[in-house]
């Protein structure tokens, strides 16, 4: 089985503290996502005024367990750790996706 991305950009809030944001997405990968079955890595990204996260899971199974677990908490609301990296967010311009990995090159090899 290969692994699985979740993928996900989106803008900040105008005026947000880079730092602030960028601290407050590691302590909810390393307070939450990464204890998580099947974890392997996370990774941030800047485009401008874009940003994009994608977390790997060593298969889909780890992945769609991961969103169930999430979407459930959901319910009750997001934990601290969660709702300080969303109070950075502009939801209206966030895209996400889950992708298998077909294929790997070079580089760190996650599949």
């Amino acid at each position: 089985m290969s692994n699985a991305v979740f993928y996900n950009s989106y803008k900040l809030k105008k005026g947000a503290s880079i730092p602030d944001f960028t601290l407050a997405y590691e302590d909810l990968v390393q307070g939450e996502i990464s204890k998580n079955k099947g974890y392997v890595s996370s990774t941030l990204f800047v485009d401008g005024d874009t940003w994009a996260d994608n977390i790997v899971f060593e298969t889909v199974d780890d992945l769609h367990a991961f969103l169930a677990a999430a979407e459930a908490a959901q319910t009750s609301g997001p934990s601290e750790l969660a709702a300080k990296f969303y109070s950075f967010l502009n939801f209206n311009t966030c895209r996400t996706n889950v992708f298998s990995v077909q294929k790997s090159f070079g580089g760190e090899k996650i599949d």
